[in-house]
């Protein structure tokens, strides 16, 4: 297990990556907050937790189990919060989760981390470029990891837009690569966006009860800055609503080319039988063993050709007319 310290004292930090075991010494000051990181830890640990910190059994159970919907649960003596950062591969179309469970007491902050996918050193520079903030502890410390969190769900969806964008320029595509293409992506797309929403969506709730006053975790001062955090998290959230919509459509309307261009072909196909069909049937009907005007004589051919020629013209140049061939 590695774990990552940090101690501030009445706003500024002084001192780093010391002992876990130091930690119930420095919350003996009413003035210090703590941060600890923890990642990957074991049962141990979560024991550890439980000891020090005087987090419930269900908290932990949560922290230590995958696949936790995003929420933010209330104990009497602190908050636990489950959420999770995305990252949305090259290809633009599949996402890569990374789950992380935070314990917020009045003077410390626990965030665990349970893969290696969530870029803690991007928070702490968050908490670094606001050192003015940092009076305000521990929703100081919370608001720099969920602005983290928000803005990489923001970006999220800024990519999944980007590749609907380019989907749309294939649909009138002619290739059958392209075809293929369109249908692969359409519903990789969806899928991405569904499991994106369950990610999202659930953050609208679990910032707006962190913003209650009752919860006591952010001071008068942060509330512009939590409601910026809150005003991300429902664009993004409408964001998504509205991709999900336009990659049904998407799917729609290549149906849709492709029945038209069924359409078109079925169009040919049948124009092309109709004039086909005049030979054969010319050429049927004087293959009767049955005498017929010009049987037997050159002039029968003549005609019958001549007959087939100018009715085949006429077919062909009414069906080009009509649009159909």
């Amino acid at each position: 297990m590695v774990t990552r310290t940090r101690l501030y004292h009445d706003g500024i930090l002084i001192l780093e990556d010391f002992p876990v075991s130091d930690i119930s010494g420095h919350l003996t000051d009413p003035a210090s907050v703590v941060w600890l990181d923890l990642y990957r830890p074991g049962a141990a640990e979560f024991t550890t937790l439980g000891d020090e910190f005087g987090i419930h059994e269900l908290a932990l159970e949560d922290a230590a189990q995958r696949g936790q919907r995003p929420k933010l649960d209330r104990y009497r003596t602190h908050e636990f919060l489950s959420a999770y950062s995305v990252i949305v591969s090259p290809n633009g179309a599949e996402l890569t989760y990374s789950e992380i469970a935070v314990f917020l007491t009045s003077q410390a902050m626990i965030t665990v981390r349970k893969d290696d996918g969530f870029d803690m050193e991007d928070v702490v520079a968050r908490w670094d470029e606001s050192p003015d903030l940092a009076g305000h502890g521990v929703g100081f410390l919370l608001h720099g990891l969920l602005d983290h969190l928000v803005d990489g769900h923001f970006a999220a969806v800024q990519q999944l837009d980007d590749s609907i964008e380019e989907l749309e320029g294939l649909l009138f595509a002619a290739g059958r690569r392209e075809i293929e293409a369109v249908q692969r992506r359409a519903f990789a797309l969806r899928k991405s966006l569904v499991q994106l929403r369950r990610v999202v969506l659930p953050m609208r709730e679990v910032v707006n009860t962190l913003m209650r006053p009752g919860l006591r975790v952010i001071t008068d001062p942060l509330v512009p800055y939590y409601q910026d955090v809150y005003d991300h998290v429902l664009r993004a959230t409408e964001w998504t609503e509205s991709l999900r919509d336009l990659v049904a459509s998407v799917m729609e309307t290549n149906l849709s080319v492709q029945a038209n261009r069924m359409n078109l072909i079925m169009k040919k196909v049948t124009s092309w039988a109709a004039i086909i069909a005049v030979p054969t049937a010319i050429t049927g009907y004087y293959g009767q063993n049955l005498p017929y005007p010009g049987f037997g004589r050159q002039s029968g051919f003549i005609t019958s050709a001549a007959v087939i020629v100018v009715l085949s013209a006429v077919l062909y140049l009414t069906f080009k007319c009509k649009d159909w061939l």
